[in-house]
């Protein structure tokens, strides 16, 4: 905070806010893995993401990002991602925003080709922002995720509507896939409050289980969000049509198809067979908006097949703020109500 208050620039993409606090006062550790989990034992820096996310500053379904160091010079920056819950692994809607808003301010000069990779840290790994511009206008962004992967095929859990089969996969963080017809929905604005309530049964019954385990990096453990699904078909090119909503942390809702849940259902699509190497995901999400994804190469991670999901899209600029805190305000950080 400067004496002026906390300054921040908002984008969205895919209809999912993105709130940008480029100066903080970032942990003293080495990489940004290591930064997320000091930044949620830091009063400061987590009472910055509360007072950011809570009403009346922001809201439950608010998300951003706080720039910090990279891990080393071969990354433009990191980020640590937050929500009103915490801090979290991946965000592949907060890695377009970024690339977009470092190539418009300047940040990262413009390649004279047109398309410019703005590599970012994030806390599970180190992915890539490719922003494609035509002068100064950007006219698309795509998401490179970290090396995805399928952990489960079929996992039943029991919940307050029955038992349904979900597949568990991993694009930057964990999710698991359900399809929303098990349940007699569908990814809509009616059946929203039911999938919300569903996503915290199955979330919460899963990081109970084994299944919530990463493999890898125990840091990384925790079923992070319930992808409710809709199959839409397939093109006669062989593309898949599908629409999603994401419901993570504690019944935050994005907006977006989810940048890293997309990453994750490339990620189970491809083990299945169902998407080949040249077909592309075409995915839409609970308020409209279509992001294509594909699976860029293969390769392999501890001994498992792991694909690299590139998921295209767009981010848009919604304003600027100058945040200040009133000395007498007794409702600070602020609250959220649901």
């Amino acid at each position: 905070m400067t004496s002026d208050g906390y300054f921040a620039v908002d984008y969205h993409c895919g209809g999912e806010p993105f709130r940008i606090v480029a100066e903080i006062a970032e942990p003293d550790v080495p990489t940004v893995a290591e930064k997320r989990v000091a930044a949620a034992a830091d009063p400061e820096i987590d009472g910055l993401r509360r007072l950011l996310c809570s009403e009346p500053r922001g809201h439950a379904d608010m998300y951003g990002g706080f720039l910090v160091a990279p891990d080393d010079p071969g990354a433009h920056f990191g980020v640590l991602f937050w929500h009103k819950d915490g801090f979290s692994a991946a965000c592949g809607h907060g890695t377009m925003c970024l690339g977009t808003w470092a190539v418009r301010t300047g940040l990262v000069p413009a390649d004279p080709s047109g398309v410019t990779d703005v590599v970012i840290d994030v806390p599970s790994g180190r992915v890539t922002a490719r922003v494609a511009a035509v002068g100064a206008k950007v006219t698309s962004v795509d998401f490179v995720s970290v090396a995805s992967y399928l952990l489960q095929d079929d996992v039943a859990v029991k919940t307050s509507r029955g038992t349904v089969h979900c597949v568990i996969a991993f694009g930057g963080a964990m999710y698991a896939h359900v399809l929303a017809a098990d349940f007699g929905l569908a990814v809509d604005k009616d059946s929203l409050p039911e999938l919300i309530e569903l996503g915290r049964e199955i979330k919460n019954q899963l990081n109970e289980s084994a299944y919530a385990e990463h493999p890898h990096d125990p840091r990384l453990s925790g079923i992070y969000g319930v992808i409710f699904f809709d199959e839409l078909g397939v093109e006669e090119n062989g593309d898949i049509r599908q629409r999603n909503v994401t419901v993570f942390a504690d019944g935050q809702v994005d907006r977006s198809p989810c940048g890293s849940g997309t990453a994750s259902r490339v990620a189970a699509l491809h083990a299945s067979g169902r998407l080949a190497a040249h077909h592309t995901l075409v995915h839409s999400s609970i308020v409209g908006s279509t992001w294509h994804a594909r699976a860029a190469s293969t390769v392999e991670v501890a001994g498992r097949d792991a694909v690299i999901p590139v998921v295209s899209g767009r981010a848009f600029r919604t304003g600027y703020h100058r945040f200040v805190v009133d000395p007498d305000d007794d409702l600070v950080p602020g609250f959220v109500l649901r």
